[in-house]
């Protein structure tokens, strides 16, 4: 047993080691080295101690177990199953079908509209674009023919129609729970342990009461920044993600972030960005004008986002053009879409990949980038810290897959958690035919955004970073509809429903604890 684990911890080591050659912080870190094994501090006659203490005492050691940590954090799925793809074949089949329908409706528009997928910008529209880059909601430019390619309802309708070729109906209904699904997900003494500082009832920033506050938050508050400042001092991300379990005060969010998600503002990730913005100057893809709109159909019309309306064009169409993002369709279950070139024949040789992030925005897409905005001034950390975000979490709403973190496996989870711990609200919405996953799909896809206050959506994605699950959002799904039960016990249709569950409701992280975890 010990020489198979000696085994494993090598290979993966010889993993990482061939990996980091092709990151951007190998060649920061190899110049480094080199300028450090020629300096006085480094004696020959001692060679080895004295070059591994200057590594330590320089900084190069903590990079170097940051970058292990974050490689660690993005290769979690491999590491513990040997899955790097899809396992489950009618889950592939189905998010290869809904590929397909997401092309046939891209295509569609363009037939209809009369445009291309993608060409080069005209002079005039380039420089008008560059000159109104800073203040983009002033950019005029004709929407009324474009609509979004899919919204949240259409991806559900998906989700409910999957069924495993080993499941037998037995039900005319079998579809109505996900029972035809058969994914294993936690039980709630497994979320307990998961979340053991939840459900100890610690302290934590963000979980006090509106009605009734916490007379210590004060002080609370006022240990947490001097703790957090400690935490960024030792520049440890594994460190900064542990103090996210009890929240972060807001004036260290933005830091702690980053170094979490390791997506500090560098003169690299600058050069990168701006590198982005040119090639937004130069093309004009379907996609822009698929994102405008959906930037001004949500956080524009939103009390909360819509001064950040030029940041966030600036951010998604970036975002768009952003080649590193097709990383996470190496393990996934999705493929990138492809468009043929210009003029040339629909040949495998003469595919590319549409748009360059493989990314087709949804309706509701923006939602996962305004509550950064409340975060950071600094474009370059904002988007970085945003990118890292959804390559570690958001890609998982919107793709069929097995993951636990997906969200067909959300979704189940809170199934099981509302039958289990709500049966007669469970019951009442079987009995007046409403799905209870309809009332909560848009929370759970959106990871709530839209739905919360921002300060809570930020206090609730601190949970998601510091336990590195988004299992936590189907457990508030859950707690909500669990406190607002007596109220929609009294209603029958859909509409009466959203009405009763949103109205009045101080959305708050506190829930969590007060039904599930205590």
């Amino acid at each position: 047993m010990t020489d198979m684990k000696d085994k494993s911890i090598h290979l993966t080591t010889e993993k990482i080691t061939e990996e980091l050659k092709d990151m951007r912080v190998y060649k920061s870190v190899y110049n480094d080295l080199q300028k450090l094994v020629v300096s006085p501090c480094i004696k020959e006659s001692d060679f080895k101690s004295t070059l591994l203490e200057s590594i330590k005492n320089v900084g190069i050691e903590t990079q170097i177990r940051n970058t292990v940590f974050h490689w660690m954090r993005s290769h979690k799925t491999e590491l513990d199953t040997n899955v790097w793809a899809e396992p489950l074949t009618y889950l592939r089949k189905a998010q290869f079908q809904w590929e397909k329908r997401i092309q046939k409706s891209l295509n569609s528009m363009c037939n209809e509209i009369g445009i291309q997928l993608s060409r080069f910008r005209l002079p005039s529209d380039r420089d008008d674009m560059r000159d109104k880059w800073t203040e983009l909601s002033v950019y005029e430019v004709d929407l009324s023919q474009y609509r979004p390619v899919y919204a949240p309802k259409d991806f559900l309708e998906v989700l409910i129609s999957l069924k495993s070729s080993n499941y037998r109906c037995v039900e005319s209904e079998g579809s109505w729970d996900f029972t035809q699904i058969p994914l294993k997900v936690k039980s709630l003494s497994e979320l307990r342990q998961l979340y053991k500082e939840l459900a100890r009832g610690e302290s934590v920033i963000g979980t006090n009461s509106y009605n009734s506050p916490n007379p210590y938050f004060n002080a609370l508050e006022s240990e947490r920044i001097t703790l957090g400042e400690k935490v960024l001092n030792s520049k440890h991300a594994p460190v900064a993600q542990e103090f996210l379990k009890k929240g972060s005060p807001r004036c260290l969010r933005g830091k702690v972030w980053c170094q979490v998600l390791g997506s500090e503002a560098t003169p690299d990730n600058s050069k990168y960005f701006e590198q982005l913005k040119t090639s937004v100057l130069t093309y004009d893809l379907l996609i822009d004008k698929l994102t405008i709109k959906d930037v001004q159909l949500t956080a524009s019309n939103d009390d909360q986002y819509f001064v950040f309306e030029d940041l966030l064009y600036q951010i998604l169409l970036c975002f768009s053009r952003d080649t590193e993002i097709l990383s996470i369709f190496e393990h996934s279950s999705a493929s990138p879409l492809y468009g043929p070139l210009k003029n040339k024949n629909t040949n495998t040789e003469n595919l590319v990949v549409y748009p360059p992030s493989g990314v087709i925005p949804f309706h509701g897409f923006t939602m996962y980038a305004t509550p950064f905005c409340y975060l950071y001034e600094d474009v370059i950390a904002l988007y970085f810290t945003f990118r890292a975000f959804y390559l570690r979490y958001f890609y998982h709403l919107h793709q069929v897959s097995s993951n636990e973190q997906g969200i067909l496996s959300l979704c189940i989870l809170f199934y099981r958690l509302l039958q289990r711990y709500e049966p007669q609200l469970f019951l009442h919405f079987k009995t007046i035919h409403i799905h209870p996953i309809k009332i909560v799909f848009k929370w759970i896809m959106r990871c709530f955004s839209g739905h919360l206050p921002p300060d809570q959506i930020l206090y609730l994605w601190d949970i998601i970073l510091a336990y590195d699950s988004l299992e936590i959002i189907s457990v508030l799904a859950v707690a909500i509809l669990s406190f607002r039960r007596e109220n929609l016990m009294q209603v029958d249709t859909l509409q009466n429903v959203e009405v009763r569950n949103l109205e009045g409701i101080p959305f708050s992280c506190m829930w969590v604890q007060w039904k599930f975890f205590q």
